[in-house]
């Protein structure tokens, strides 16, 4: 279950040389699971107003691999690794063209309001062992 996201780079997410910085590869691959988990069908604004649940990043490991510059049209392209009941691990790399600039597996757990983990929403679950 593959699912990608195309973006250009701005301005604002470069450094004085042209260059993506560091911490903007994190909000690019934050984006492609957003919109990876509204293409399953999951509303994450109705889950947390209706349960009080939310998404939490629990771990990053991260390689960078090239740099990303001023202008490029960056493709991030997320695949789910792993699932279990209160957990996903996913797999996310941003590509331009076929050169692999970043590449990251992050750990998501479900919480409630108070910080708890939780289960994943069932219709979450369904939508990816569909």
């Amino acid at each position: 279950m593959s699912h990608e996201l195309t973006l250009r780079v701005y301005y604002e997410d470069t450094d004085l040389a042209g260059i993506v910085y560091y911490a903007n590869y994190l909000k690019f691959i934050e984006r492609a699971r957003s919109e990876w988990v509204r293409a399953l069908g999951i509303d994450q604004q109705a889950m947390q107003r209706d349960s009080g649940h939310v998404f939490a990043v629990r771990r990053v490991e991260a390689d960078y691999l090239r740099p990303a510059r001023f202008d490029d049209v960056l493709r991030v392209v997320t695949d789910l690794a792993q699932a279990s009941p209160a957990r996903l691990i996913v797999d996310q790399q941003v590509r331009r063209d076929d050169q692999l600039l970043f590449a990251a597996r992050v750990t998501i757990a479900c919480v409630d309001r108070q910080g708890r983990p939780v289960r994943l929403p069932s219709i979450l679950r369904t939508a990816i062992d569909g």
